[in-house]
């Protein structure tokens, strides 16, 4: 951690691309500090960061990014550098000054000043009204591991609150560091970590009404190289942070993280999480960490009256998995009664025009500057080394990367059908044919 780590991955999500696609704040986590100096102010590590942080700020700024910075509501940080607690003010107007756009703020060190709500709430709102106090726009990101129950107060306070304990790259194995199970729901009172991503989805699956437009439930971070565990972080509105070493990133993992379509759902205008419609267990299923395998469906409306469907195989073999319109409109009446009765729709694979691995491998291996890439139906591939600009409006039948692919369609009382293999996911894009241009 330090000034060259964080300014070259700054040039790099912006040589390969990633700002083209609208990734915009590059957010330093911890060790940055070297404590308070004798008026109270907090102070950067001069190795670390030997012009420091207004510069590393004004350099990104130059990039056409933003940039975030990490304290702790408590009296130290997680790595034990000086947390915030008591000096929200302070802390508020010096990242200010230096031009920082985004806080995350953790929950270690608190001084036992949680175990209620409201004794959360007053300690995280202290920093909310001092960032406000600013005068300068700042994201405010909770990171209080889902202790009690952010999602019922944060929403009023912050721009997006922590759901679990830190996520770690498994499917769903238990782990005694991370004892909230889901089976504690949202009475978790200890998050812990090393939380599967499984573990993470179905704690967040109760509470997808309480997000909106400006205010979201943050799942953690993205892992490499996982198709599954990006649909389902799109689908359910949590906001898209890489933890991947930008300077190592292989070309899979570009690809995934650069598919418009799939991108195009998190960042819809309507903002509205995708609900959980149903799970089933799989009876005649043991998976390798010992647990019944299940089946899941979401489904959310976009903008424009579009609707997004995921079908989640968490079992152990491909398997067809169907879903009724009945089931994926449940909001739209009464079982799903209007949708019934609606006109017929067409089917849109989200996933059908992934970048091809040459064109990934060219953006990659080419540094993204001057690549000519192969064509791969995907969509241009730049002299910058990046994507069309295609996401400053919103989705639209012209948009075609946005929308996927037309792979079929649904008549009235119909059922969606796809082949869907272990540990993944269906992704589609329904949109009404009476109204589709494409």
């Amino acid at each position: 951690m330090n000034e060259t780590i964080i300014l070259d991955a700054a040039r790099r999500i912006v040589d390969l691309g990633f700002k083209d696609l609208g990734y915009e704040y590059i957010v330093m986590d911890d060790c940055w500090s070297a404590g308070r100096n004798s008026s109270g102010y907090l102070v950067h590590d001069k190795k670390k960061f030997p012009n420091g942080i207004a510069h590393v700020a004004n350099k990104i700024h130059e990039l056409g990014l933003k940039v975030g910075i990490y304290s702790s509501a408590g009296s130290m940080t997680c790595a034990r550098y000086e947390g915030s607690l008591g000096y929200e003010q302070k802390d508020a107007d010096v990242w200010a000054s230096w031009g920082i756009d985004y806080l995350k703020y953790d929950n270690c060190y608190n001084e036992g000043q949680e175990g209620t709500p409201k004794l959360s709430y007053d300690r995280y709102n202290a920093m909310s009204k001092a960032l406000n106090s600013t005068g300068r726009p700042i994201v405010y990101s909770m990171c209080n591991w889902g202790v009690d129950g952010p999602w019922n107060f944060a929403t009023t306070i912050s721009n997006s609150w922590r759901t679990s304990g830190d996520l770690i790259n498994v499917w769903n194995q238990d782990d005694p560091n991370c004892p909230c199970s889901e089976k504690e729901g949202l009475d978790c009172k200890s998050p812990g970590y090393h939380c599967s991503i499984m573990n993470v989805l179905n704690m967040a699956a109760f509470m997808p009404s309480k997000a909106y437009a400006g205010a979201w439930n943050d799942l953690d971070l993205l892992h490499d190289e996982s198709i599954s565990h990006f649909s389902l972080w799109v689908a359910v509105k949590s906001p898209l942070m890489m933890s991947n070493i930008m300077t190592q990133i292989d070309p899979q993992t570009l690809s995934i993280l650069q598919n418009p379509a799939v991108i195009a759902i998190n960042q819809d205008p309507a903002s509205a999480p995708a609900i959980r419609r149903w799970r089933k267990y799989l009876d005649d299923e043991i998976d390798e960490y010992g647990k019944k395998g299940e089946i899941q469906l979401y489904s959310g409306s976009l903008s424009g009256g579009d609707q997004v469907i995921l079908l989640l195989n968490a079992g152990t073999k491909t398997r067809e998995m169907t879903a009724s319109l009945a089931e994926i409109f449940w909001d739209e009446g009464v079982k799903g009664t209007a949708a019934q009765a609606s006109s017929s729709w067409f089917i849109y694979d989200l996933w059908a025009n992934r970048m091809s691995n040459a064109t990934a491998s060219a953006i990659v291996h080419g540094g993204g500057k001057n690549v000519t890439a192969p064509s791969s139906g995907y969509f241009n591939v730049t002299a910058h080394g990046g994507a069309e600009k295609v996401y400053s409006e919103v989705p639209s039948s012209s948009s075609k990367h946005l929308i996927g692919s037309k792979i079929g369609s649904v008549g009235p009382r119909g059922t969606v059908k796809a082949m869907v293999r272990p540990h993944g996911v269906a992704m589609y894009r329904l949109r009404e044919q009476k109204r589709d241009e494409l």
